[in-house]
């Protein structure tokens, strides 16, 4: 078989690996790296959609300089005094200012260019004036603008504002195993809700917001699991499925810190709506039976293979055919929890500002973004066999997340021939 070369744009210096995390690349390489995105980026869509998203209020951006985080603790996110150790997530510079000011703009209009507006946030949107809270909720329900469904429609109740109630026949016995048993589905609920219990309890343990004794910990944790557990029982295909916590963490904490008091208080039927939105794209890959499927996980995982052999094969042959490292191994959770377990929450929110924005939707984008995982550290995986290149893939390096960005966004603009 004829190896098929390394395109030129791949042998760029852009691609070289960057700096470990004890030396990070300054700000002003970050802000080459992302005008370069920029640049290369596929021209915006222009047409025009009407979205009623609220515009958020402007704020004074957070100060330049912030305080070094104490190392024996990671601190939020989007508090102005700490970046929350933040691998290769820029400070507040003249351009992420800029940026922000021109997505202010953006949502100002009565009519708003939604191909502008994600282009802008595709290359990040900037923390403050509860701009990334707006933009995700936008465009995780753009889906539903064309829907004729629920236009025009109003609600109707049969029962006088009285919900129905289920009787229990005297002959239901307690152990039975029927699929109508009721007690069979209170005993099957009663499961899910401790598994959904545990999950949350483990969800991010090193934030405040979702984890500890406060009050205010508790009150999140508490809407986390309402929000799993209304989902599990609207879903009875798929239920709870133990990971769904992650996903829903980075909506629920965008919405629940939005600077608008009016918006934040109803953080939790906001971060359901969204949960459902952009799980319905993705619940295919937490379903078992379908596994095997066209849209199951492992086809999709396939996907990834034919991206990496496609861009590059030399690396791709050494992985899947000199070392046997299946890409199941390791794509299985990047792509099931949509990568928030492979960094930490603050790039975790960086991935998502481009997922979200993607027009041609999050799944593609994904794939993208996991490809240029791979060829970001492709000289250490060419060096190493099975064990090394496995434990490499399962604990990911700290890394530039812009430059990450970037390079997904060259695979789609240097399709491989």
């Amino acid at each position: 078989m004829v190896k098929k070369a390394v395109p030129d744009w791949l042998n760029s210096s852009l691609w070289s690996p960057p700096p470990s995390s004890a030396a990070r690349p300054s700000s002003s390489a970050t802000n080459a790296a992302a005008s370069s995105s920029e640049s290369d980026a596929a021209p915006p869509d222009h047409s025009t959609e009407t979205v009623p998203v609220p515009v958020p209020v402007p704020v004074p951006p957070p100060s330049a300089v912030r305080a070094e985080p104490p190392e024996v603790e990671i601190r939020d996110p989007l508090s102005d005094d700490s970046d929350n150790g933040a691998s290769g997530s820029p400070t507040s510079t003249a351009e992420d200012i800029s940026r922000q000011a021109q997505i202010l703009q953006e949502l100002s209009r009565k009519v708003i260019n939604m191909g502008e507006l994600r282009r802008l946030a595709s290359q990040g949107i900037p923390d403050g004036a509860g701009i990334r809270c707006t933009v995700w909720k936008s465009e995780i329900t753009r889906k539903l603008e064309n829907s004729t469904s629920l236009e025009n429609k109003e609600p109707k109740c049969e029962t006088g504002g009285v919900l129905s109630r289920s009787e229990i026949s005297h002959g239901e016995h307690p152990l039975s195993l029927g699929k109508t048993s009721v007690w069979n589905q209170f005993f099957q609920n009663t499961e899910i809700i401790e598994q959904i219990d545990r999950d949350v309890k483990r969800t991010h343990p090193d934030m405040h917001f979702f984890s500890g004794d406060s009050e205010f910990a508790k009150t999140n944790q508490d809407a986390l699991r309402n929000i799993l557990i209304v989902f599990a029982k609207l879903n009875p295909g798929i239920r709870y499925v133990q990971g769904m916590n992650e996903i829903l963490a980075p909506l629920f904490y965008m919405f629940r810190n939005d600077p608008i008091e009016e918006h934040a208080a109803f953080a939790e039927a906001d971060a359901f709506f969204c949960f459902v939105e952009l799980l319905s794209g993705f619940r295919d890959h937490f379903c078992q039976q379908l596994d095997n499927s066209v849209v199951g996980i492992r086809s999709t995982i396939s996907k990834l293979s034919m991206l990496l052999k496609q861009h590059d094969e030399e690396l791709w042959r050494h992985l899947e055919v000199a070392t046997k490292v299946n890409p199941q191994f390791y794509a299985f959770r990047w792509i099931t929890l949509l990568l928030t377990q492979e960094f930490n929450f603050a790039d975790s929110l960086l991935i998502w500002d481009t997922l979200l924005s993607d027009p041609e939707g999050p799944q593609e984008t994904l794939l993208r973004v996991c490809c240029a995982m791979l060829i970001l550290i492709r000289r250490r995986l060419l060096a190493g066999d099975f064990t090394s290149n496995l434990k490499l893939l399962q604990h990911y390096p700290p890394t530039n997340i812009s430059h990450m960005l970037y390079v997904a966004n060259k695979l789609r603009s240097h399709p491989a021939r």
